[in-house]
């Protein structure tokens, strides 16, 4: 069983919204103030394995930092961005998705964007700016096993 997962954060590096995927139960997106790391633990019970994009280096040690919770000595932790640079796919996730082919509803939106809209919503009650940032993530959730599907047929096809 895999969970697949992706964080954003603000300017001042706290989380602000975790997403995760897991195929048995759905997506979910905890989001600052509204979920912790209890509903974190209960939602990825039963996973074996977080599948991720740069995950080992930037999502899970922000977890263990923010939230005190370690998912890399929990989980099998499996960063997609490495089998990518086995496949000389090099760049950010949004890079290696559009050389794969791999579509997107919010082109041209990146993590700086995402620090944005987080403060715009923090700072000026702006709801859409809250919902545009769950879809920027909701995307780079479920693009991963998408991603992780086309890297299994790129190595298959060798």
């Amino acid at each position: 069983m895999k969970a697949y997962l992706d964080i954003e954060t603000s300017f001042s590096g706290e989380i602000t919204v975790i997403g995760i995927y897991r195929p048995t139960k759905g997506f979910v997106q905890l989001i600052r103030g509204e979920a912790g790391p209890d509903e974190l633990i209960d939602f990825l019970e039963g996973s074996l394995a977080i599948c991720t994009y740069n995950g080992s280096r930037f999502d899970l040690p922000v977890i263990k930092s923010k939230l005190g919770i370690d998912l890399i000595s929990d989980f099998e932790s499996h960063d997609l961005m490495y089998d990518c640079w086995s496949q000389n796919l090099y760049g950010g996730l949004k890079a290696v998705e559009k050389k794969l082919g791999i579509a997107r509803n919010l082109n041209g939106l990146n993590g700086y964007d995402a620090l944005i809209l987080w403060e715009r919503y923090q700072k000026l009650n702006d709801r859409e700016a809250l919902e545009t940032l769950l879809e920027y993530n909701r995307e780079d959730v479920l693009n991963l096993p998408l991603l992780e599907e086309q890297l299994f047929c790129l190595r298959d096809s060798k």
